[in-house]
């Protein structure tokens, strides 16, 4: 099944190169394939090219030899001393460049060349509903998670169980450059048990057994590999004193519920609801990324306790509830955030069936909802 992905390889190339990272089954290749089948791709997993360029990153120039052709790099990440080349293709030939990888970690290490601004970056992310149109399966995304090779498959559970016992477990812990993969997998059960949770490093040591400094660097080691995000926390209010811990979110539902070892999510039940939080998570952050210019996505949360899960774009308050009938008490932390006078829009999603107002709060059923995200009509600006 052909997916149309919501990002424009070929619009975006058409004014400068760009950088593309997303975790590994994400959909990369593909997306390369079917939006630039005349490009030249140079795959830095084909051992022969690796070793070639590895030798002699100059040979980069002989191979590119046409003048404003588009060039992929798959898996840049390996040799990041071809970004020199990169520039001076850019620079004499104008040439664009889309440069992947499912790991920024050695490109953000010191002295490296990430081509002075000639280059964009964008995040990708496992699939949308927006992507998904028809074919989006609720039930589905809270239980297998949106990555396309395991949400398309006819019997994914074999798929997902080998993502993350083969690559979360092997390959990070190697791009950690730690032998001790038992503490890694240790920490992962720990980390998924606390996704969207705020930060408590010295907590999360303690139940993985390791120390707190190396949960700091497993915790960059995810950020790193696209694996997890940061959602800093909204601090503009006055009234109520805002917290400053961030909250760390997996980059996919699936993946975090086969690291607690859980089965089916079903509603009415916590799993449930804090599988639908995650997954409206997804969706907001990948709108960010795509369509959302930069706009921020943070949370809110008092000292007095009082918690509203989304500010999207300074603009938006989104609060997430799993529940079919919404009550006075579902509110209260978006009504405290209201008093502010701070935004334009206060947003609960949930899973009734029609949209209503309450004290200028609105509440919208998820379909809609995702509607009004994806066109564009959530943010106001």
């Amino acid at each position: 099944m052909q997916i149309a992905r919501a990002l424009d390889l070929r619009a975006a190339l058409a004014k400068r190169s760009h950088f593309l990272f997303g975790p590994r089954q994400t959909g990369k290749s593909t997306l390369v394939r079917h939006q630039l089948a005349d490009a030249r791709v140079i795959d830095l997993l084909e051992s022969d090219t690796y070793l070639a360029l590895q030798r002699a990153p100059h040979r980069l120039r002989e191979w590119c030899d046409k003048p404003g052709e588009t060039v992929v790099i798959d898996e840049i990440q390996k040799l990041p001393q071809l970004l020199d080349e990169v520039q001076i293709l850019i620079e004499t030939r104008k040439q664009r460049f889309l440069l992947t990888g499912s790991s920024a970690r050695k490109l953000r290490a010191g002295g490296v060349n990430l081509l002075g601004g000639r280059a964009r970056s964008f995040q990708f992310h496992p699939l949308s509903i927006h992507e998904l149109g028809d074919s989006f399966d609720l039930d589905r995304a809270l239980y297998h998670g949106l990555l396309p090779s395991i949400y398309l498959d006819e019997d994914p559970d074999p798929d997902l169980a080998a993502y993350v016992g083969t690559y979360l477990r092997e390959e990070i812990a190697h791009e950690a450059l730690t032998r001790n993969v038992p503490a890694f997998a240790r920490f992962l059960e720990v980390a998924a048990l606390c996704n969207t949770e705020q930060l408590n490093y010295a907590k999360i040591a303690n139940d993985a057994q390791v120390a707190r400094t190396t949960v700091q660097e497993y915790f960059q080691i995810l950020r790193d590999t696209l694996l997890g995000w940061d959602v800093p926390a909204w601090q503009k209010t006055k009234r109520r004193k805002p917290v400053a811990t961030a909250k760390f979110w997996f980059f996919d539902w699936g993946v975090v519920r086969q690291l607690r070892g859980t089965g089916k999510v079903r509603a009415p039940s916590p799993e449930f609801g804090h599988a639908f939080e995650a997954w409206v998570g997804h969706e907001l952050k990948t709108w960010c990324d795509y369509r959302g210019k930069g706009a921020p996505l943070c949370y809110w949360r008092s000292q007095g306790g009082h918690e509203v899960d989304f500010v999207v774009g300074d603009e938006t308050a989104v609060e997430v509830k799993a529940s079919g009938n919404v009550t006075d008490r579902h509110l209260a932390g978006m009504a405290a955030l209201a008093e502010e006078g701070l935004l334009k829009r206060h947003v609960v999603v949930c899973q009734e069936t029609r949209r209503r107002v309450v004290d200028g709060i609105e509440i919208l059923p998820w379909r809609a909802f995702m509607d009004e995200l994806w066109s564009d009509r959530l943010v106001r600006g």
